[in-house]
């Protein structure tokens, strides 16, 4: 197996040079560094990474520690950091915390002991054992989709990558309000999410957009999932006066809520009007199409890559925050048509299903 020496006797340049251009060390004349390139390839050399990371400190390595990795939107973040890493020459370990803050803590600390150069976190709802571990040993962290407050009036500690969620959010209230509805409902999140803070943000947000009042009774914890979006969406087709239109939070629940739909008869979007924040990539095959909000997963995923790279160039620099602009996908589940004209209608949408309206179709 070729040696360093090898690469150096090749190249007509010391050790200390090929050293410095394989872990980057050091300034190396383009010609140079080219020359060592080039001697590399011709024999084959591999570098050792662990005598690396010893000279450097460094294990060109990153943490990814997020939950449910099985649903799509986190899947594409995780192909979306995968690709970034790989592009500027890092490898990847991966823990899924299972949303619980002392199994979150737990496996950040394992990440952190494999010596991985920084981390990208999706943090849970009580993240306050996972910030005083990062802070404590100053682990260049960056947390993603899901944003942590400052501690009390103080500078932001870390970096953040995130997708807008208030404006998306009411756009999805203001269409719906558009074509006639007047009691809108929300399937949210699992509260203490910042996602799920926002995203009942821009609901109101909406109705006051659209001068329609706030009623608590349409807001419903869904917490994340769908075996929870099912039971709250029960929950809102048992009101005397049940919503005539649904926004689900996330693209989990929109499963669990279209599953609740379907055991009770009701059609979308004859009976009730559906929009989902989050797409997928079979929202267009489900009759009818869902009208739906796309976060831009697989960039999500890169751009915190590239945040947490500047931060190990600059580890002093003051943190930030990026976010993500979404795509209003419009399909049909809200009552448009396949050309995405409005339904002709003589007069508003009415205050609630009838009793008929709940006996008919199926959602398939």
């Amino acid at each position: 197996m070729p040696t360093m020496a090898d690469v150096a006797r090749s190249a007509g340049v010391s050790v200390a040079t090929v050293s410095h251009v394989l872990n980057d060390t050091r300034p190396v004349l383009p010609h140079t560094r080219q020359a060592v390139l080039d001697a590399v390839e011709e024999l084959g050399y591999t570098p050792n990474t662990l005598a690396r990371s010893l000279v450097t400190s460094r294990t060109r390595s990153i943490g990814l520690a997020v939950s449910a990795i099985s649903n799509p939107y986190f899947t594409e973040i995780l192909q979306g950091v995968e690709a970034s890493a790989l592009e500027h020459g890092y490898s990847l370990l991966i823990a899924d915390p299972h949303d619980d803050p002392e199994h979150e803590r737990k496996v950040v600390q394992l990440l952190h002991e494999r010596r991985v150069d920084g981390m990208i976190v999706a943090p849970s709802v009580d993240p306050r054992e996972l910030v005083a571990y990062l802070g404590r040993h100053e682990v260049p962290t960056v947390f993603l989709d899901r944003l942590v407050d400052a501690p009390g009036d103080g500078p932001q500690r870390f970096d953040q990558v995130c997708a807008e969620n208030t404006e998306p959010t009411a756009r999805l209230v203001t269409h719906l309000a558009g074509l006639g509805h007047r009691r809108i409902a929300l399937v949210a999140g699992l509260p203490g999410l910042s996602t799920t803070a926002e995203r009942i943000a821009g609901y109101r947000q909406g109705l006051t957009a659209a001068r329609l009042p706030y009623d608590d009774h349409l807001v419903v914890h869904g917490d994340s999932e769908s075996a929870g979006a099912e039971r709250a969406t029960a929950a809102l087709l048992a009101l005397a006066a049940p919503p005539t239109a649904l926004v689900t939070a996330n693209n989990t629940m929109t499963i669990g809520t279209l599953r609740a739909l379907r055991e009770r008869g009701l059609c979308v979007p004859d009976d009730l009007a559906l929009c989902c924040f989050d797409d997928f990539a079979w929202a267009d095959l489900f009759s009818p199409r869902l009208t739906a909000i796309a976060q831009p997963s697989r960039e999500i995923g890169a751009q915190a890559v590239r945040v947490l790279l500047d931060r190990l160039a600059a580890p002093d620099r003051p943190a930030r925050t990026v976010r993500l602009a979404c795509t209003f996908v419009h399909r049909t589940s809200c009552g448009c048509t396949d050309s995405g004209e409005r339904p002709a209608r003589s007069g508003p949408a009415p205050e609630h299903p009838t009793p008929s309206q709940f006996t008919k179709g199926t959602v398939s």
